[in-house]
């Protein structure tokens, strides 16, 4: 069996393993380990950042404001934290739609929390909405509010994992 759960002959089977991802109690209430949220946490992480500094290159490169830039950043970090989740489903064998409902389902909340605490962090620290590039200043502004991000997120995952919602939705896909 492969880690989607299918048998060498393209069989697809129920994956029993779930000690790393989410437990199930008797009354039908799930809970979830800091380590799962965490992974979840960094999934998302891993989709906003490129993302986001995908616009960031992107609107200064065109020479645009900050309002613009970091609106296509933000834009572009959902789009990529949601294609993430919306792959790993399709290949699940789920359809498009119903993947996409999964994807919305899964991530809105994650994501949004962590833009608004990176982007919050970016825009409160003097200077770094005006730093180009290849000033530190952007960078380390940049990826602390990553880190300081993933350190608020990652709680909220546990608290809607444990609530069966978030990224709760993606483990019946695994």
């Amino acid at each position: 069996m492969d880690h989607r759960g299918h048998t060498e002959h393209g069989e697809h089977t129920e994956h029993k393993d779930h000690a790393d991802h989410v437990d199930h109690t008797a009354n039908g209430a799930h809970t979830a380990s800091w380590a799962t949220a965490a992974k979840a946490t960094l999934h998302c992480l891993t989709g906003c950042a490129i993302g986001e500094i995908l616009g960031m290159v992107i609107g200064t490169a065109l020479g645009w404001d900050n309002v613009p830039t970091m609106a296509l950043a933000i834009t572009l970090a959902f789009l990529f934290g949601y294609s993430f989740t919306l792959f790993a489903v399709r290949r699940a064998g789920l359809g498009l739609k119903s993947a996409i409902k999964v994807a919305l389902a899964a991530d809105t909340v994650s994501i949004a929390v962590m833009e608004l605490v990176d982007n919050g962090i970016i825009a409160l620290t003097p200077g770094a909405m005006d730093a180009h590039l290849d000033d530190a200043l952007f960078w380390s502004a940049l990826l602390g509010g990553f880190a300081i991000a993933f350190l608020i997120t990652t709680p909220v995952n546990k608290w809607m994992i444990g609530r069966g919602k978030g990224h709760a939705v993606v483990h019946a896909y695994h």
